[in-house]
């Protein structure tokens, strides 16, 4: 018994030493939290259940939640909602989600998480194991053989961790802005946006911005607007939309810090209405995600919690 309840101390202390970037893997491969965290316990089970020992904890862990993401991935349920082009990742107040020790915040922002969508599973598994936790294309390979995905090579690895670069690729000048700069930027956005000036907005967004509204699978109305089902694109448009959308509903708003970068939530007749995000990168705004789905907007903190004048 005495040695029963050491080995379970000595299984609890390992995991949670890796508890977070475990959480933080689960969260970049399925872009939501509450099945991030569903992933990670199913971990703790098989880790204390395990058949034998293993010489390297973080190793085994990594490649259970790997194996774990890749096999929910490929749920009917998850490639339903990947057919959504309105969907986005759920946004997360990094130190409410217990990930605020994550030296690289801009592999947990926004814009990389979009961008991460845009992969197939296994490029995605791929990407985050190599260049995240530092697998080798051997180990790559034993971990995604155990999943959904199947058998696989070190060969195989290295062709997908090579298309992955190439799609984040197309992508990268989002990632590349300064804390300095994306604040500067988001508080000329927010003040534009909250005037309804249109002509302040344009001289914000590049001319290729684009707007993702996500509603949840349902849609959310404000006032006369629905959210888009859709991207929309180009300044003028999106311009138009978001001083259209502030004139006529009277959110309240709270800024606080979402996946490591300004954020804000609104509020609206004093509930909880919505989350935005932006992506700036060339000193424009690139990318404005508005995500309104109340049944993933769980883990931005509690609103009005901490929150900074507007």
């Amino acid at each position: 018994m005495a040695a029963e309840r050491a080995r379970t101390a000595a299984d609890v202390e390992a995991f949670e030493r890796h508890r977070s970037d475990l959480t933080a893997l689960a969260y970049r491969m399925l872009g939501d939290m509450a099945r991030a965290r569903d992933m990670v316990q199913e971990a703790w089970l098989r880790w204390h259940g395990r058949a034998a020992e293993a010489h390297d904890p973080k190793a085994f862990l990594v490649t259970v939640v790997t194996r774990l993401c890749l096999n929910e991935l490929g749920s009917a349920r998850a490639r339903l909602e990947r057919s959504r082009p309105d969907r986005l990742p759920e946004p997360v107040d990094l130190g409410a989600a217990g990930l605020d020790r994550l030296e690289a915040r801009e592999q947990v922002s926004m814009a990389f998480l979009v961008l991460l969508e845009r992969l197939a599973p296994a490029e995605r598994a791929v990407l985050l194991l190599h260049d995240a936790f530092d697998f080798s294309h051997e180990e790559i390979a034993t971990a995604l053989a155990g999943s959904a995905i199947g058998s696989h090579s070190a060969v195989g690895s290295r062709k997908l961790l090579e298309r992955a670069r190439r799609k984040i690729a197309q992508g990268r000048r989002v990632l590349t802005a300064s804390r300095e700069e994306h604040a500067r930027l988001f508080d000329s956005f927010l003040h534009a946006a909250q005037r309804g000036d249109v002509a302040a907005l344009l001289e914000l967004l590049s001319d290729d911005a684009v707007l993702i509204t996500d509603g949840g699978a349902a849609g959310r109305r404000v006032g006369r607007f629905r959210n888009l089902r859709r991207p929309l694109r180009g300044a003028r448009g999106v311009a138009a939309f978001i001083a259209a959308t502030a004139r006529s509903a009277a959110f309240d708003v709270d800024r606080r810090e979402l996946n490591g970068q300004p954020g804000l939530g609104l509020h609206l007749a004093g509930e909880p209405f919505a989350a935005l995000l932006l992506a700036v990168a060339g000193g424009r705004v690139r990318h404005v995600y508005f995500h309104a789905d109340l049944s993933r907007l769980r883990h931005i903190g509690r609103l009005g919690a901490s929150a900074a004048p507007a």
